[in-house]
């Protein structure tokens, strides 16, 4: 079965690209230039992923990318302006699973959508009886959720379960920040790239590690990052 992708831009010339280029390489594409017609789409079938611009007409891209993650863990990658680095730090704040700048070529576009569909379906292998535990918290890597010592699920992107899963099944050693990225997103990171740095921002929050002084994801300085909380796994 063809994978599902949704396309959300207003640019009429580059929906129909991309509708004919990856239709090509595929995947099942749908386009729509709105938010409106975006949730339209959503409620009339599944789709695997979300390719959608920052820049749109009434609602923008962010605020329907927070909407989105609120709602499921589909994947999503942001479209935005090149060099506007606080939409893609925002965007992915919100829940984006990557983001590539315009204009772009259209088969990097096809290697990103590649890179995270890849990694889903790696963790949709893992199996539903693996779980790591550590200060209080579950992560299970089958239903791919975080539930807090008082039962309750702590909603994570796809791209934050993967960043957390690798921090916590390597515990006790140091990440470097092209490490992680790749981990995201199959790439490294540029000299200017925040990506990681966001995201473990946000995993930070959802932990209740405190920024300033963090117990659980440790930075190190010029290295990368280290998880130094005590797993304990269990299944699997």
């Amino acid at each position: 079965m063809n994978q599902r992708l949704l396309v959300v831009d207003d640019d009429d010339e580059l929906r129909s690209l991309l509708q004919t280029y990856l239709g090509e390489q595929g995947f099942t594409v749908k386009t729509v230039a709105d938010g409106a017609a975006m949730r339209a789409e959503m409620a009339a079938g599944s789709f695997d992923l979300v390719i959608l611009d920052v820049m749109l007409p009434g609602e923008d891209g962010l605020a329907l990318c927070r909407e989105l993650r609120a709602k499921s863990r589909i994947p999503i990658l942001m479209l935005t302006a090149r060099g506007d680095e606080l939409d893609r730090i925002i965007g992915l704040e919100m829940g984006a699973d990557d983001y590539l700048p315009k204009p772009f070529h259209p088969r990097e576009l096809l290697a990103r959508i590649r890179s995270i569909l890849r990694r889903v379906q790696e963790l949709a292998g893992e199996g539903p009886a693996r779980e790591l535990h550590f200060n209080g918290w579950t992560l299970d890597l089958g239903a791919r959720h975080l539930v807090g010592a008082d039962g309750v699920a702590v909603p994570l992107s796809s791209g934050e379960f993967r960043l957390l899963q690798a921090l916590a099944e390597n515990a006790n050693r140091v990440m470097s920040r092209d490490r992680l990225m790749d981990v995201l997103s199959g790439r490294e990171a540029g000299p200017f790239d925040r990506s990681v740095d966001v995201m473990i921002s946000r995993l930070r929050r959802r932990l209740g590690d405190d920024g300033r002084e963090p117990e659980i994801i440790k930075t190190v300085r010029n290295e990368g990052y280290l998880f130094a909380a005590k797993v304990e796994r269990k299944g699997g």
